[in-house]
């Protein structure tokens, strides 16, 4: 199978890579490394030390024997899109070339600005490059589960939802209540991937998740193929940035109350559900709605998980403090599961990581890189507020 994947130098889409290349698909790649340039805007950097795409496909060859085609390019251009599509012909599109961090997208308007244009640009050309070139190629969405908020009923696991409405009864999208203007981002995704389908039956599978934590799959053999982790406030997510800074001994930084509840996926088990999408495709023109969790968890609960790994694997428990929460969210302890079909029927319903156990490999990974974690120490605290 080919697959194209758009954001290949990614923390998921280099690891997707990985694994598609060892199970033998035949994989081209897209990015402009706008993640890598971004993240040094905000004076942050990688945790672990990941090398240039020109050494990551070297080490790609010499490790696994394969070959990996890169286009280095922006997907907010059209006629790039459309000519890697029209010279490969994949048989996927793997859309991970958006502007990904929630608080990046809060700084300010032209932060905004960018990642509504960026993300809903980029979308909408990988949508007209299908129609235009070949209306069987399967396109794979990454979203998220924050796309939904926090609503009252369980999130079905569907694009539509019956409703009754002042009396009368529909059938509507399923209700969507973002928490950023990336997740804004993100619902317009949802919808006009919807709508292309309705127009041109295209088929697509709109992937959501929670946030995802790990620094390894069974595919990173070597320090060569590290993906990227982010662990500072406006690029990591809350588990990796407690495992960063367990290792330099400074308090886990919890933003709020720590009631807040999520589904969280290990990046192994990620990239296994996202594999196993992309060889069991949606019928042609069918729209697939797919959520993926492994465990929910609050962040005090995570907070207090990191803490007891770290006395295990550092010989000390680092402390635990609270900070104001710059997001607008709810801070008690909400019934949260989203509905799960699509990856259970497909046989991925197990977790092949536990968090306990993924987070002692995390904080050795990160042990002999405290000195670039001891760099960005500063920016383990928020600085961006949703509300001034």
């Amino acid at each position: 199978m080919r697959v194209l994947i758009l954001g290949i130098d990614g923390y998921l889409g280099w690891a997707l890579t990985l694994r598609l290349i060892r199970k033998g698909h035949e994989i081209v790649g897209v990015d402009n490394f706008y993640t890598r340039r971004a993240v040094n805007e905000v004076g942050s950097d990688s945790a672990l030390p990941i090398l240039s795409m020109q050494d990551r496909i070297r080490a790609i060859e010499e490790i696994f024997g394969a070959r990996l085609e890169f286009i280095e390019g922006d997907v907010a251009n059209y006629d790039l899109v459309r000519k890697v599509v029209e010279r490969y012909r994949p048989d996927t599109i793997v859309h991970f070339a958006e502007q990904r961090s929630a608080p990046y997208s809060m700084i300010d308007v032209n932060h905004a600005k960018y990642t509504i244009i960026n993300n809903l640009t980029s979308t909408l050309n990988v949508i007209y490059a299908v129609k235009e070139v070949r209306r069987d190629i399967h396109i794979l969405k990454m979203g998220t589960l924050g796309e939904y908020g926090y609503p009252a009923f369980r999130i079905p696991e569907d694009a539509f939802i019956d409703a009754i409405i002042q009396g009368v009864r529909d059938r509507i999208t399923v209700p969507r209540w973002a928490g950023s203007w990336y997740h804004w981002s993100k619902v317009f995704d949802s919808y006009m991937l919807l709508y292309a389908n309705k127009l041109w039956g295209l088929t697509i599978t709109d992937f959501h998740q929670g946030p995802v934590y790990g620094t390894r799959t069974t595919d990173i053999i070597s320090e060569e193929l590290f993906t990227r982790f982010d662990v500072d406030d406006v690029w990591g997510t809350v588990i990796n940035r407690f495992c960063a800074e367990a290792v330099v001994n400074h308090p886990l930084t919890i933003y709020g109350s720590g009631l807040q509840k999520k589904g969280f996926t290990s990046l192994e088990d990620t990239i296994t559900a996202l594999a196993a999408l992309i060889e069991n495709p949606p019928e042609l023109g069918e729209f697939r709605t797919v959520h993926h969790y492994r465990e929910i968890k609050t962040l005090n609960e995570m907070a207090e998980l990191v803490r007891r790994a770290a006395k295990q694997v550092l010989g000390y428990e680092p402390e635990i403090t609270h900070l104001p929460n710059p997001r607008v969210e709810p801070e008690e302890d909400l019934l949260y599961e989203p509905e799960k079909r699509v990856l259970p029927k497909l046989g991925i319903y197990r977790l092949t990581r536990v968090m306990e156990d993924e987070v002692v490999t995390m904080l050795k990974d990160l042990k002999p890189y405290t000195d670039r974690i001891k760099r960005i120490e500063a920016l383990f605290k928020p600085r961006i507020k949703w509300r001034d």
